[in-house]
C-alpha cells in the first residue's frame, strides 16, 4: 500500500520527474504526455460516473475502468527493459477482451447505427462522448510515445526502454466502449 504522507516533493520543480523505474525525465517527454492524458481520462470517467444517472453495472464496469487506467498509466510510466530487478505491472490481452465483452453486451441493447450522430442528449451521454474523446487523446499521445520509443526493451546504454503496445490498444478499445455507453445511456432520454 502507498502511504502519502507528504503531497509535494518539489522534486519537480526543475521540469523533470521520475518514471515508473526511478529514471528521470523532462514534464514534456512523450511518455509523461501519455499517462497524463490517461489520468486525465480517468478523472472524466469519474465525472460521468459523479452525475448519478448510471445503473449500478454500469457504474462497476467505469469503476473496474477507472483502476485499470491506473494500471495503465504505471505501464506506460515504466519502460520495458530486459530483466528488470521488479516486474512491473504490465497491461494485458485480456484487459482487452474485458472491454471487447463489455461492448458487445452493451451495443446489442443500442439500435444499429446507420449514420453519424451528434455527442449529447442527456448530461450523462455528454459526460461519456467528452471521455471518450480523452481517451482519444490518450490513445494518439501513447502512440506518439511509441513511434519515439518504440516496443522494444532498452539497448544496452539507453535509460529508455520501449512502451507497451497493448497499453495503446487498450485505450482503443476503451474509447469504443465509451461511444456505446453514451450510446446506451441516452436510451430511455
Amino acid at each position: 500500500m502507498v502511504n502519502l504522507t507528504r503531497i509535494y516533493t518539489r522534486t519537480g520543480d526543475d521540469g523533470t520527474t521520475n518514471l515508473g523505474d526511478m529514471s528521470r525525465t523532462g514534464k514534456n517527454d512523450p511518455r509523461l504526455k501519455a499517462y497524463a492524458d490517461v489520468d486525465e481520462a480517468n478523472s472524466s470517467i469519474g465525472v460521468a460516473i459523479a452525475a448519478g444517472e448510471l445503473r449500478s453495472d454500469i457504474v462497476e464496469l467505469l469503476t473496474t475502468i477507472q483502476n485499470e487506467l491506473f494500471d495503465v498509466g504505471a505501464d506506460l510510466c515504466t519502460p520495458v527493459i530486459d530483466n528488470p530487478p521488479y516486474e512491473p505491472l504490465r497491461v494485458t490481452q485480456d484487459y482487452i477482451e474485458r472491454l471487447e465483452t463489455a461492448c458487445d453486451k452493451y451495443n446489442e441493447e443500442v439500435e444499429a447505427l446507420r449514420s453519424f450522430i451528434l455527442p449529447g442528449g442527456s448530461g450523462l451521454a455528454a459526460g461519456l462522448h467528452l471521455a471518450r474523446t480523452v481517451v482519444r487523446r490518450a490513445e494518439r499521445a501513447t502512440w506518439h510515445a511509441i513511434e519515439e520509443y518504440g516496443t522494444e526493451p532498452a539497448k544496452k546504454g539507453h535509460n529508455n526502454g520501449g512502451i507497451n503496445v497493448i497499453a495503446a490498444r487498450y485505450l482503443n478499445r476503451l474509447s469504443d466502449l465509451l461511444f456505446v455507453l453514451a450510446r446506451y445511456a441516452n436510451l430511455n432520454h
